[in-house]
């Protein structure tokens, strides 16, 4: 847990380690020692505050990312204005929460990350997001190049949107990790975006997947 404000930081951490399969492995405030506390203890999931003394959340989530991949930052943000949404989302956080969330509503998106679920977004967080994509170059591109998708990228695009990182997504579709994580670069690419989670913002702007994240079966072209 990466939060300065100490006494939310310290009632996090006692709710978290009260859970039985839940444990808080280190907290602190600040990016230079968070980086540290997670190469020592490989995290599953780092809940993380943007607004942090020295360097902030978003460039601690591109950090922490670029060391522990397969680490889950879900951003803990009071402010959840478009730009810090789109910019934490292009640095690889895989679902934000208000800070006045409730404790069982933390603690059930944490489990959600620990169970493969990458995408989670609480309270108007989404609704902001897509306000965002509605006026975004990814979205025109999403537009233009969703008839590029094969079969097989569309159906990994709705596993993406059920929350589903690349080795749960390999098991669904019985395929190796290898091949998972091809379809999900050609699926970024093709939409011209960052992240798995502006993906999936961007393919419910353009209809490709209804606001569930999940893909119409009806026959239908976006228009």
């Amino acid at each position: 847990m990466v939060e300065d404000q100490q006494a939310l930081a310290g009632a996090l951490e006692i709710a978290i380690d009260a859970q039985p399969d839940l444990d808080c492995v280190g907290a602190t405030g600040t990016i230079e020692t968070a980086i540290p506390l997670a190469a020592a203890h490989s995290p599953d999931v780092v809940l993380m505050d943007i607004h942090l003394p020295g360097t902030d959340g978003i460039e601690g989530t591109r950090r922490i990312k670029a060391c522990h991949p397969k680490v889950r930052v879900v951003i803990l943000t009071a402010d959840a204005t478009p730009d810090l949404l789109m910019a934490a989302a292009d640095a690889g956080a895989a679902g934000f929460l208000a800070k006045d969330s409730s404790f069982p509503d933390i603690l059930r998106v944490i489990r959600a990350m620990v169970d493969q679920k990458i995408i989670v977004l609480e309270g108007d967080a989404l609704k902001v997001l897509l306000d965002e994509a509605r006026s975004s170059t990814s979205s025109r591109i999403g537009r233009d190049n969703w008839a590029k998708l094969t079969e097989r990228e569309l159906e990994v695009l709705e596993l993406m949107g059920e929350g589903l990182d690349a080795r749960a997504i390999a098991e669904r579709l019985v395929v190796s990790l290898h091949t998972a994580r091809g379809h999900i670069k050609h699926v970024m690419m093709k939409l011209g975006v960052h992240s798995q989670l502006e993906a999936v913002v961007v393919a419910i702007r353009t209809q490709l997947l209804d606001s569930r994240g999940i893909r119409p079966r009806s026959p239908f072209r976006p228009i």
